[in-house]
């Protein structure tokens, strides 16, 4: 009974956590059946010699320039960088694409017998892949070398070209080998929201949701380019240009606007010679150095600054980013992130305690997070109840 709890417990948290990505999900969802239902109403000849074209060209034409805009705005950002080369990439194919249909070569084959089928699903593979690339270098900077994109992409078109020469149908491994790069991403999420916990004290400018969200479209992008290449109806393409024409734009938008964390952490750490102190300073009394710490949270209120991160303890603890985040999970039992809430929450409480009629919002100004939305969030996860409900329930308790 007890893990059955749990489980539903887990399960719970979950749906609170990311109900946002899945209404995202199921309303991208709707959107593609009913883009796949309006496609087969199209007049075919009217697709063919106007808007198949315009898709192409717009494509191309649209990975060019905001890949320009990438260019503009690097600032030091590896993901700009590479999403830049990904755009550049997926434009010169979209070109090339638009140049063989102008010479009456067709993408993407129309039925199983044509010659050009597996090698359309190997391009759109490769297409698939280059929409990894932002994730993978989000949740593992620098893990993606020449030598790695080789590993990833070499057996997809080796299983292509074996398709095509031997008399073997390799199609359903081609189709599905997009797939263990998805899980793999997947699998890095989790690691990648406990290294931010580890680091930062907001979690509102990092979005872990946001690479959900991202992952969602890919999955759909998956389901929509399998619908193009096993059901061969007139002008099936054009759910499919769309909907990756609506992820570049999307993806190009939230890179520009959306906080890198990395960069983030990097500027505000110490240069590497500082990083990596003697060990004199690594070996001063556990207990000073946890007083130290709990006397400046209290005296200080550093937590009220929502931008207060990690390496901000080196003004108590001067040590080393890896040896002040251990401190942390192993004197306090927690992440950086739930160590600074808890700070956090018990000053909304006085707040709230001492002054019943002020606002929300202004609690949650006043106590160091960034709006009321995270605040009642974090305020809920940590407490069991929204702050409404905790103010009500002290009113009541002194009533």
């Amino acid at each position: 009974m007890i893990n059955m709890r749990i489980d539903k417990k887990q399960i719970r948290q979950l749906y609170y956590d990311y109900r946002s990505e899945l209404v995202f999900g199921l309303v991208l969802s709707v959107l593609t059946a009913l883009s796949f239902w309006l496609a087969i109403y199209i007049p075919e000849d009217f697709y063919n010699t106007y808007i198949d074209p315009s898709m192409y060209l717009s494509m191309a034409v649209c990975c060019f320039w905001c890949g320009w805009l990438m260019l503009r705005h690097l600032d030091g950002n590896i993901l700009r960088s590479s999403w830049a080369g990904v755009l550049f990439t997926w434009g010169i194919i979209e070109g090339g694409m638009l140049i063989l249909k102008a010479n009456g070569v067709n993408a993407v084959g129309g039925t199983p017998d044509d010659p050009l089928y597996n090698a359309s699903v190997v391009m759109g593979n490769i297409l698939a892949w280059l929409l990894f690339v932002y994730p993978s270098q989000v949740l593992r900077p620098g893990w993606l070398n020449w030598w790695r994109v080789l590993i990833q992409v070499l057996p997809m078109i080796a299983l292509g070209v074996a398709d095509y020469v031997c008399n073997v149908n390799l199609l359903p491994f081609i189709l599905l080998f997009p797939l263990w790069i998805f899980f793999a991403t997947c699998a890095h999420i989790r690691k990648y929201k406990q290294w931010c916990e580890d680091n930062f004290s907001s979690m509102d400018s990092i979005d872990v949701q946001w690479i959900v969200r991202y992952l969602i479209m890919i999955v759909l992008a998956g389901v929509n380019f399998y619908i193009v290449c096993t059901c061969f109806f007139p002008n099936r393409l054009f759910t499919q240009q769309w909907f990756l024409f609506f992820i570049l734009m999307y993806t190009t938008e939230q890179i520009l606007f959306r906080p890198n964390p990395w960069q983030k952490l990097l500027q505000n750490s110490v240069s590497e010679g500082e990083d990596q102190q003697a060990d004199d300073n690594q070996a001063n009394d556990v207990s000073v150095q946890h007083t130290a710490l709990e006397q400046w949270m209290e005296q200080d209120k550093p937590y009220l600054n929502p931008d207060f991160q990690l390496m901000d303890l080196r003004k108590v603890l001067p040590m080393n980013r890896t040896y002040i985040s251990q401190f942390i999970n192993t004197e306090f039992g927690c992440s950086f992130y739930h160590f600074v809430n808890q700070y956090r929450i018990d000053e909304a409480k006085r707040l709230m305690a001492d002054s019943p009629d002020m606002k929300i919002a202004d609690v949650a100004a006043r106590s160091g997070f960034s709006s009321r939305t995270v605040f009642s969030s974090t305020f809920t996860k940590i407490v069991g109840v929204s702050p409404s409900e905790w103010s009500k329930q002290q009113t009541n308790n002194e009533g």
